[in-house]
């Protein structure tokens, strides 16, 4: 699961949204569970703000907004409430409140060694349900690497591995060609 704990009750969608609002931590709802969002490492909030950055400079004169890790995702489809570290949405940007995006065209999350597995499976098919969603970004923080998913036709998705910083990760739906290098700026690996 893309957390450090799980609260021990149940909830629907509306009191999920209700609690969480008054909350100082963030948490994801799937299933009528409430998970805990654990904190990231330096590494990984860099490589969210690299590409953060890059994204909203990008998208600076267009409509599109990209939003950072604070941005609530619902996907209708599944129920799932999440907070993805990166998500672009384009006009009409709809969700039930402004506090919710449920359709997003891109989704990023940086990957943790307690999410890694999540990220890449469970969390991507709710992902992949979103009408809306055009390329996922599963994010190493290890090494220089992007899986760049992409919706093809008939919702079929094409797999894109992205590796070492020398590469150039290329976004479709917004006519972005960005070096890894700039993802991974100032990111130190072991």
């Amino acid at each position: 699961m893309s957390s450090a704990h799980q609260l021990d009750n149940r909830m629907t969608a509306a009191e999920y949204l209700e609690w969480e609002r008054q909350q100082t931590e963030r948490h994801e709802f799937v299933n009528g569970e409430v998970f805990l969002q654990s904190g990231g490492t330096r590494r990984h909030s860099l490589i969210g703000a690299n590409l953060l950055r890059d994204l909203s400079t990008h998208l600076k004169t267009g409509d599109c907004e990209a939003h950072g890790s604070d941005m609530r995702i619902h996907v209708e489809a599944t129920g799932m409430y999440a907070y993805p570290d990166v998500s672009v949405a384009c006009p009409p940007i709809e969700g039930e409140a402004d506090d919710v995006i449920s359709n997003p065209v891109l989704l990023a999350e940086v990957l943790s060694p307690s999410t890694a597995d999540y990220d890449r499976g469970g969390k991507f098919a709710h992902y992949r349900q979103i009408p809306s969603l055009r390329e996922y970004l599963v994010i190493w923080q290890s090494e220089a690497r992007i899986e760049h998913h992409q919706r093809a036709d008939e919702g079929h998705w094409i797999l894109h591995d992205v590796v070492s910083q020398d590469s150039i990760l290329k976004l479709i739906s917004f006519n972005l060609q960005l070096p890894l290098a700039e993802v991974y700026d100032k990111v130190t690996f072991d």
